[in-house]
This record gives C-alpha cells, structure tokens and sequence, in this order.
C-alpha cells in the first residue's frame, strides 16, 4: 500500500478494517478516486456486470484471489496427508481414547454417564462410530488393548478432519484481518506441519474439536468486523454476527475452556460498542440497536446452542448407567430405574433407608467387614447403590432398662423433633453406635468412630442412643415440619452421650473400607454434611392400606441441566491430583515436556510440539510486548509513533491476536487442577497467528518476492522439524540414536530405550493385532526418571526382544475414570457375606511402585461377588527389589495388628 491511502484510513481502526486498494496511478482520475479499484479489482467487477464506477466489497472483509483459492486448495491436500498417514496405526487404545471412546460407547448402549466436558465433540465422534455400525461392545478399558469390531479409524477421522479445516481458517482469517498472501501462506503451513496438533488430532480426542471452533469463532467474529465497518445492520451484517453466536455456542459445547474464546469475543465486543458510543455521529438508538443485536446473538444464541447440546445428552442417555450415583435421586427417576412410591409417615418399628443430603455420597450403609483399627467394630459407610444393606428400623430408646417396644400391636408412634431413638441394622443385627474412639481416616479430637455394635438378643448400650432433630420440612407437607415424614423431613442426628453429629464428608476409605465415603461422629459438623433424610420407609404394619404414599418429583429440564452444571464443576474442581505427566503453564510456551500418549512394540506416540513454530510464536509474543511497552513510554516521551497509520494497523492487528492468546493462556494460572500440554493449544493458535502478524509487520517494507523467499525459509524450518520428531506423532519405527540425539531439552523425556538399535531390526518384529494380553509389569516412569518399560513375564522363544511397554501416564486425562470407579468398587461387596475384617490386612496399595501387571481371562458375566466368595485376597509373596516396599508395608501391618497376623497363622 502507498503512504497517501494509509494517509487515508482512520486513527484507531478495530479489528479487521478492510484496507483499500488505492489507484496505481500517481494522479488519479475522478473515477479512479472514487471507486479506489486496482486494474485486477476493475477487470473483475466488470466481468460481473459492475460498472466502472461501482465499488464491490468482499464478504467479510476477504479479499482472495483466484490463484490464492489454487493455492489453498494445494495446502489442504498436503495438510489431509499429513494428519491422514496411517491414521489406522496403532489399532490400539492411546492415552484418553479411553475415556472419550468409551464415552461414545455408553451413547449407543444409552447408558448415562457423567463427563466433566460438554457433550458435543463427543456427540460428533459418536455420530461416526454409530454411521459406521459400532455396536458399543468395545470398553476402551486400557491403554494399549487392541480395538476389535470397533470403526476406531472413523471415529478418529472426526478430529482429523477438524484438524484439516483449521487450516484454511487461519489463511482466511489473516487475510481478513489485511495481511499478505504470503503471511496467510506461512501460518497455515505451521499448522500444517505443528507436530503437537498433528498428534493430537489423529486420535479420538477432544482438542482437535476445540481449536477448530476457536478458529471458527474468530475468523467469523472478523468477518462480522469488518461487515460492521462497512454498513451495519445489512443482510450480510447479521449472517456473520449469527454464525459467531453459533461458534461460541459450539466452542463452549466442546470443552469449558471455549469459554475463554467467549471472553475474547466479549472484551472486543466492549471495546467496538465503547468506541460506539464515543462517536457522536451515532444517534442513542442506532447504539441500542448495535448493543441489543450483539446480547442477542453472542449471547443468547450461544447460550441457547449449549443447553440444546444438552438435551440431546439427555434425551440419547435414557437409561441406567456408571454416572447414576453422581446423581440426585430425582435425577435418577429419569433414568429407567425410578423409585416405587413408599409411605409418607414413619414410627417407631419402621423400617427405612437414609440418605445423606449433601454429598451424594449415598446411603447410611452397612456390612459385614470390621474395620482394621480403633475399635475394631463393624464398618460404617456411604454407599451410593440401593441394596438390601442400607435398611435400618427405628426403635424406641427413651426407657430405661431398653423395653423392646412391641411396634406390631401397640398404636403408631410417630417420630417427632428431640425424639430419642435408636436405629438397627436388620441384616446384620447390630445397631448404629459412636464413641470416644478416632476414626480410621479423619483421626482429629472432634472426629469420633461410628460403627454398628451388638448381636442378636442384645439391646445394646447408651452408645446406641440417638436424639433426632428436626431441621426443616416440605412447605407443601406442614406436617413434615413436625414430625419425620418420607422425602419431605431433613433431620439431623445427634449422638447423646458425647453430642456429636452423625456426619459424612468426601473421604473415601482405603480399600479395606472398599473405598466407600467415611462416616464420623463430629463434634464441629458442617450443617450441610450432617443432614439426612428418609427416602424409602416400608408399610408399618399399624398403617391403613390406604395410607399417603409419596415420591421424587420428577425434574424437568432446567433441574436437570443446572445439576449436572453443578456436578461437572465441582468434578473438575476436585481433580487436584498429581499426574506424572501433568505440567504448569509457565512451563508450556518453552515446550519443556510433552506427554507419553502410548509405548507398544517399540514404537512410542508422544505429545510435543515442533519446537521452531513453537519457540517462534513465543519470541513473537514476547516481541509484541516488549514493543508495545516501548511505544507506550516514547508516548509518554511525546512521540508520535501512533500517529502513523501502519503503526496503527500493525498495533491494532496484533493486539487483537495477543488479547485471544492471553485470554486463552492467562486463566490458567488462577486453575489449581491437574493441567496438560494440550491445554495450551488454543493459545498456540493464536500465538502461531501473532508470530506471522509480526513477520508481516516485518516484511512489509520489502519486496514481494524476498518476503516469500524469507518465508519459504521458514516454512522449510518448520517442516524439517516437523521431519524430524514425526515418529513420535506417527508411532513410526525410530532408532535410539535419533531419538536421543532428537532430546533437545533434557525434560523431554522419550522412551528411547524402547525403539530398537537400527531400522532394519524392525523389519521381523510381528505387531500383533489380537485383542489378548499378556502379563506385563511396567517399571519407570517417574518425572524426571527412566522411562517407563514393560518387562513380559511369559517367556516368547521367537522373538524375546519383543516386549510391551505402557507408560505409567498412561492414566489419562483428568488422571483417572472419576465417575466409572466407584460404582465397580462398591458393588463388590453389596452381598451380605461374614468375613474376618483382618483379611483384607494382607492387601496393601503402594502409591509409588508403577507396576500394572494384566492377566489373559475369558470374558465372563458381570454380577457382584462378594469378597468372602472370592475367598479374599491371597496373600502375596514379595519376589524381587520391585516388592521390598510391599514387603515392608507387610511387616508394619503385623505389627500394628498382631491379631491379624495370629488369625492368618
């Protein structure tokens, strides 16, 4: 562009303003001023009928040529070979393909399930599987377990091909924001050739999604900025201004973090309406329009788009599934296991289960296992499944000496506020109990042990005296308020020797406890974790037939949709646990560590970026601030920098690309949960966008032809780094010498030590396909340590270099299945067995020792066995320095629990 149309433009232009083409003609004509067309722009218009004074505007701003649509259309093929090769390999499970696609599994069984990640990315992934006949039978359980009649290449082709469509949102969106081809050119073959984007969108995973909505929702949101600029309020104007809205709701549907992409859009859109508002050519209501068109369509119709994400979740996952128990129970109503009505009033001699308010952490739960310390008495839990162990009766404790009241025959006595009362466990025959004994988890002074004491015939002790108090009731059930009625009457329950407050919080006990919800006694309850109330009471046998039954009322959507908002946050809130391949987000920009997606048959898939593209876009980012900060203090010097009209545009262009990248960067920082690599990509996006911004601010005084042979340079950069880490992306054959001499940074931590000496071994290396395992101990893995190697423990005559490798990260994101666990855990001990506690004692779980081993087993029915009939836990026999801390753990367990010790003798 000439200095004299620069001349021209406005002082502080938005985002995006279109630059007009000026006259090539020193002295332009009358017409040539007016219509500002070059020779190509009028040969165009009038090949479509314009004449020669008629001036066209691109949509949005974009101004392609032809020869740039060639161009592009060249790009996207090498960008599909590039995330297409060998999309098929591995035909194993990688890293958080087992959450994601076991997930679009438990869409077509319609089984519900809870997510911490909204549903429409993995809507999109199980669309395909489903296209593609997948039957749901697959359960994506490990990492590494070979895929069989499962379109796992289809499922993975969703991402893929987001990922592909990235690319020429990048090119448009530079060049809607008036850079150069060459520019646009060059951040697209970044892209193309970023090794990290590479990776993750070759696998059933969620970020390809994400970042191609970003993209989206960017370059639309320029579209509509420059449509704005030009004429407001046209045709045109409201397409690019709903199709944004429609992005936002579509990024913010993939993942929460597409809310920083919301906040983006949100501070530009301030700053236009602001700018607005200072132009005293806009009348006040020509304002309100422009505010009032933006709230709804960047606001509303966002919304709108994500709660219908939503009830397509709910309305697919109809029935019963892993996620129930992080459920209301009338969120459950819906799920094809609804609850029978149950009588309303409840007395003395009835016979109820309670549930705890708050945690969801189930029901007053008990069950024959002792626990291994304290008091040594019967266990005491939460246990979110209905099952025959959560029914307790109610009896009368208010007379001395512990009189039997005989319910059966004597008139109904209901249960008022301050009644006294005791509860009896009716399998078991023991009667829930607390004392001055620590608990096993929560050991503090205000925590006491609640357990289940006595035996059949014995009426118990004043331990077992309970005072119930009435909390709040129904206001549609006035009685509720006085007396203990079903579902209607939250009470609390407080132990009358020592005062304390039947309490439960979420503490899981250890596996002896079979990782139920602790249960205590606390002196200093919450008010919230110390409420309960009765879900189901059975007919006492004093009631009428025809006495008033009641049930969960049955949410509607709106419930439905804020409970679930509630569990995901707090959810994502709680996954605060180290994970050895998590990392901080000071580390990201520098790429100082990726993440081991999937070691097998010596060839490894690890996370990390292409360190040019990578290291460039934060040198330009960094660039831009220090800069910007210069300008800003010669500002103060009385300069004129922002006078200059290409200071102006670089500024604003650049600004723009910084605020996406610090908003999707910053936030970050504030998170305390586990974080990874990947969550840095949709910042990379716009760090990669700002680093060709500033090659263009760069080369802009130069000659076409050396701005594209610099380019070209860098493009040959980032493809010879792309070259050179692509067997990590690709699980390709790799030698141990490449990739050690490939560890440029020392916390790059490949698995060297698993790829073979020289390519030409790989060549009788059988990859095996069939879905059987194999024992296998993974050893290594820690941060900073060797890298994680699997030792096979079955002998393989043929081939004894062959082993399998699983990372020991192979925990994927958030760290752990969170919401499937629990439910495996617990139903294991739903039968009613008598087993002696202390056997359990032989177990033990060291948090530190990376040691998976997988057994071969015929596929068998999953119904609940109970420890007892499994015969419990063998004893194991410490084999080699991998057992020395088992063996030692055993040691101290004998000493602390010499009983256990002499009952095993």
């Amino acid at each position: 562009m000439s200095a004299s149309v620069r001349a021209r433009r406005p002082a502080s232009p938005p985002p995006g303003l279109p630059h007009v083409t000026p006259s090539p003609h020193k002295h332009a004509s009358t017409l040539s001023r007016k219509d500002d067309l070059g020779a190509d722009e009028r040969r165009e218009a009038a090949s479509k009928g314009y004449g020669p004074g008629r001036r066209t505007h691109a949509p949005g701003g974009i101004k392609v040529t032809s020869a740039e649509w060639k161009l592009l259309v060249i790009v996207l093929m090498i960008a599909t070979l590039v995330r297409l090769f060998r999309i098929s390999t591995p035909s194993s499970v990688v890293f958080d393909e087992v959450h994601f696609g076991k997930f679009a599994a438990r869409y077509i069984k319609t089984r519900y399930f809870v997510d911490v990640h909204p549903p429409l990315a993995k809507l999109l992934i199980t669309a395909a599987a489903f296209l593609f006949g997948f039957d749901g039978e697959f359960d994506f359980k490990d990492i590494g377990k070979a895929f069989e009649n499962t379109p796992y290449v289809a499922m993975r082709m969703v991402p893929a091909t987001l990922g592909i469509a990235t690319i020429p949102l990048a090119y448009l969106t530079l060049r809607a924001l008036d850079c150069t081809a060459t520019t646009a050119l060059l951040a697209s073959l970044f892209i193309t050739f970023e090794n990290g984007l590479v990776t993750q969108s070759r696998h059933i995973l969620l970020d390809s999604p994400l970042v191609f909505f970003t993209a989206l929702t960017i370059f639309l949101f320029v579209g509509f900025s420059n449509e704005d600029k030009q004429k407001p309020f046209t045709e045109r104007w409201w397409t690019w201004l709903v199709l944004t809205g429609l992005s936002l709701g579509a990024v913010l549907s993939c993942k929460w973090v597409g809310l920083f992409t919301v906040a983006t859009v949100g501070v530009c859109t301030i700053l236009q309406l602001w700018l607005l508002l200072g132009d005293l050519r806009v009348k006040p209501s020509t304002w309100a329009r422009h505010f009032f068109a933006r709230a709804l369509c960047l606001i509303v119709i966002p919304v709108l788009f994500y709660m219908t994400m939503f009830e397509l979740h709910f309305m697919i996952l109809g029935s019963s599934g892993e996620g129930d128990a992080f459920m209301s129970s009338e969120f459950r109503q819906t799920l094809g296991r609804g609850m029978q009505d149950t009588y309303a009033d409840v007395a003395i001699g009835s016979e109820v289960t309670i549930r705890h308010m708050n945690t969801q952490g189930g029901y007053l739960h008990s069950h024959a296992h002792n626990y291994p310390g304290g008091s040594g008495q019967q266990q005491i839990t939460l246990y979110p499944h209905r099952d025959e162990n959560n029914a307790w009766r109610i009896l009368n404790a208010t007379v001395d000496n512990y009189p039997q009241y005989d319910y059966e025959t004597q008139p109904v006595e209901y249960i008022k506020h301050m009644s006294r009362i005791k509860l009896r466990h009716i399998v078991t025959d023991k009667s829930l109990h607390s004392h001055d004994v620590r608990p096993p988890v929560s050991d503090v002074d205000f925590q006491n042990e609640v357990s289940a004491y006595g035996q059949s015939g014995f009426v118990g002790d004043l331990n077992d005296d309970w005072v119930l108090e009435i909390e709040s009731g129904d206001k549609s059930d006035k009685e509720s308020g006085k007396r203990l009625r079903t579902l209607r009457t939250h009470f609390k329950l407080r132990h009358l020797m020592t005062g304390c407050y039947l309490f439960s919080h979420k503490v899981k006990l250890p596996e002896w406890g079979f990782e139920q919800q602790e249960v205590t006694c606390n002196k200093n309850a919450v008010k919230a974790n110390s409420l309960w109330y009765i879900e189901t009471a059975a007919k006492h046998p004093q009631l009428p037939a025809n006495a008033d039954q009641v049930n969960y009322k049955i949410p509607g959507f709106l419930s439905k949709f804020w409970e679930l908002q509630r569990v995901m946050w707090t959810t994502n809130a709680g996954l605060t646990d180290r994970h050895v391949y998590d990392s901080r987000p000071l580390t990201w920009p520098r790429l100082r560590r990726g993440i081991n997606f999937w070691v097998k048959d010596h060839r490894q898939i690890y996370l990390i970026g292409n360190p040019f593209v990578w290291w460039l876009s934060t040198f330009s980012v960094v660039t831009y601030v220090l800069v910007r900060g210069f300008l800003l203090l010669r500002a103060k010097r009385g300069y004129k920098d922002f006078e200059n009209t290409k200071v102006v545009k670089y500024d604003t262009l650049c600004g723009f690309l910084f605020t996406g990248y610090f908003m999707h960067y910053f936030p970050f920082f504030l998170m305390g949960r586990q974080l990874f690599l990947h969550h840095y990509f949709p910042a990379l996006y716009f760090a990669i966008l700002l680093s060709c911004a500033v090659f263009d601010f760069a080369t802009s005084a130069l000659r076409p032809k050396i701005r594209l042979q610099i380019a070209a340079v860098f493009a040959i950069a980032a493809i010879w780094n792309f070259s050179r880490f692509s067997p990590l992306a690709y699980g390709n054959p790799w030698t141990k010498k490449q990739c050690r001499s490939a560890q440029w940074v020392k916390t790059w931590d490949f698995a060297c030590n698993e790829f073979l000496d020289d390519y030409a071994h790989y060549g009788g290396i059988h990859v095996p396909t069939s879905n059987k395992t194999v024992p296998v101990a993974t050893i290594g893995g820690e941060p900073g340590g060797r890298a994680p190697i699997v030792v096979d423990e079955d002998t393989q005559p043929d081939l004894p270099e062959v082993h399998t490798a699983l990372p020991s990260g192979a925990i994927a994101e958030p760290g752990r299945d969170v919401f499937a666990k629990p439910e495996e855990k617990e139903r294991v001990v739903s039968a009613v067995v008598v087993e002696a506690a202390t056997s359990v004692l032989e177990k033990k779980e060291d948090p530190e020792e990376e040691v998976k081993i997988e057994t071969p087993s015929e596929p068998a029915e999953e119904t609940p066995v109970s420890t007892a009939e499994r015969g419990g836990p063998a004893p194991r026999t410490p084999e080699g320095p991998l057992d020395q801390e088992d063996s030692l753990a055993d040691e101290v367990a004998r000493e602390l629990y010499p009983e256990a010790r002499d009952s095993r003798a």
